[in-house]
């Protein structure tokens, strides 16, 4: 394997695995507002704050990941 595939590989690993984690973590937090707004209905406008901000959190990961992907790929 010369060096340009290797790269490639590894932007392909980078990514896919960096991406995992946010997505279950989203998913994981969607479904817990959706049970808090069920039980309790009147705090819908303060569970939806905290979940679109703990949402871009977790979404800051997977850039982070996919940063560090175009930096193997171009350097």
């Amino acid at each position: 394997m010369d060096l340009e595939s290797t790269k490639i590989l590894a932007t392909g690993l980078t990514v896919g695995l960096g991406v995992i984690g946010p997505g279950i973590g989203i998913g994981l937090i969607g479904a817990a507002a959706l049970s808090a707004i069920a039980r309790n209905p009147e705090l819908t406008p303060k569970i939806q704050t905290y979940m679109i901000l703990t949402i871009a959190f977790v979404e800051s990961l997977a850039i982070y990941a996919l940063v560090i992907a175009l930096i193997i790929r171009y350097t």
